[in-house]
């Protein structure tokens, strides 16, 4: 069996604790797209992980695959993998030798465009790893993958085509001096051969290579169970979010057969969990109508703390939240939840449950609000229009609910759904009503333990 996690807002809803706990009874963790930006913590045993490309599912030693749709940092894989090993923790994790590479090129690439982007006010809020430059050169046919490091004479060739070309760039467009950046080597080839050719070495040593689609189906037919993992949320899906503030992959569940090479008829029959933070979070630039407050340097127009009409309650959900970036440690900008954007992540996906996440953290307000649609043009629209600047026009139309007190929510956890506070319950009621979608876990706190867990997919 397969259950696909899929995030079904803007990319921070807690997918690492709900791949952990649905994780626990799978043989087979698969990161299906992205890179090391995606930020994701586990407490396992009391123990906080905070992982941003290993698997989350490694942490309780299942095997863990970076799919082919994965863009991969071998620096971050291995600090990331002897960090683990130094804490008592073996990870068994396979790359597919379809994914493709991050080079230092890409990190400083990815820094130079964001400036100039927020030179005219564009830029995307980039975590500054590479990742764009990577797709980009994915889809330009010039990158370099996994499986060209364990043949030296084929990684030389990639890279004397490659690197040229991102020199002349740096110099001839942006006018800079590729030598004089943060990754003094990043256009060397000589260095880079030297480098990247280690990682071959030690990739092939360790056994770590696969060809993801050929592995995943053999993991299938010996009857073993698969959770395939999405970095990021729907909203920044390069396809399907709001263009252009999005990130370069597909995080929604067509991405997973795409990003592994598992058929979409797998995936389709399998569950596909949408994860959901019982409030809406950001980082970066871009719309967000339903947005509090508002961070300096990211919501548009936001030149200073106290301006938002409702600063706060996004204080305090923040605060309550620990709503800041798990890779760069950036506030969160934050609002109430966004129904017609869950209905657009239901739809694109094809949810067959949902997990909502921080449900404890709206304790204490009394009253919470959902925006059950949009007034657009003098229209009320009940989804996410197609454009970035339509969506940035819309004004909530908001529904009120009573708010719920503080609880024992470790004591709640080791209950069922009637032990949540009543005003929970009927916020929770609505939103599964709304999207026709059955909730199968409710998460009340940071630990695996902390979460009420209705429905077990691979238990059914």
């Amino acid at each position: 069996m397969t259950v696909t996690i899929v995030g079904a807002q803007l990319g921070d809803e807690g997918k690492g604790g709900i791949v952990d706990l649905f994780g626990d009874t799978a043989d087979v963790v698969v990161r299906y797209q992205g890179g090391d930006n995606a930020g994701h913590t586990v407490v396992h045993d009391g123990e906080e992980y905070k992982l941003s490309l290993v698997p989350s599912g490694a942490i309780r030693g299942k095997i863990g695959v970076l799919g082919n749709g994965c863009v991969v940092n071998l620096r971050t894989l291995f600090d990331e993998l002897d960090s683990l090993r130094d804490r008592g923790i073996e990870p068994d994790v396979r790359v597919a030798e379809r994914a493709h590479v991050i080079l230092p090129l890409h990190r400083v690439l990815d820094g130079i465009e964001e400036d100039v982007k927020s030179e005219s006010d564009q830029e995307v809020g980039t975590t500054g790893r590479g990742i764009g430059p990577t797709y980009e050169d994915k889809a330009g046919r010039r990158g370099v993958r996994v499986g060209d490091l364990l043949d030296p004479e084929v990684l030389r060739e990639r890279l004397e085509y490659l690197v040229p070309q991102k020199r002349a760039l740096v110099e001839d467009v942006y006018g800079l001096d590729p030598d004089d950046t943060e990754y003094p080597d990043a256009f060397d080839v000589e260095a880079l051969f030297e480098e990247y050719s280690d990682y071959g070495r030690r990739l092939r040593e360790e056994e770590m290579t696969v060809n993801a689609g050929h592995f995943l189906s053999q993991v299938r037919e010996d009857g073993q169970n698969i959770v395939f993992e999405g970095a990021q949320g729907t909203i920044i899906d390069i396809d399907h979010g709001n263009y252009p503030y999005v990130t370069s992959s597909n995080p929604t569940a067509g991405g997973a057969a795409a990003g592994t090479g598992i058929s979409p008829g797998v995936i389709g029959n399998g569950e596909i969990i949408g994860i959901v933070k019982a409030y809406l979070t950001r980082v970066g630039s871009g719309p967000m109508p339903t947005e509090l407050g508002g961070v300096v340097g990211d919501t548009p127009g936001y030149e200073e703390q106290g301006e938002g009409d409702n600063e706060e309650i996004a204080t305090y959900i923040r605060e309550e939240g620990d709503e800041y970036g798990t890779v760069t440690g950036r506030p969160r900008r934050v609002g109430w939840l966004d129904l017609p954007m869950l209905r657009h992540a239901t739809r694109v996906s094809g949810f067959t449950g949902l997990a909502v996440n921080h449900i404890d953290t709206l304790a204490g307000l009394d009253e919470v609000k959902i925006c059950d649609a949009y007034e657009l043009d003098g229209e009320t629209i009940e989804t996410m229009p197609s454009t970035t600047a339509q969506w940035g026009d819309c004004e909530p139309v908001l529904q009120s609910f009573e708010g719920w007190s503080d609880v024992d929510w470790a004591s709640v956890a080791e209950k069922d759904y009637d032990a949540l506070p009543e005003g929970a319950q009927a916020y929770l009621d609505y939103v599964s009503d709304e999207l026709d979608t059955p909730i199968y876990a409710v998460g009340v706190g940071p630990g695996r333990e902390e979460s009420l867990v209705l429905e077990r997919p691979f238990e059914q």
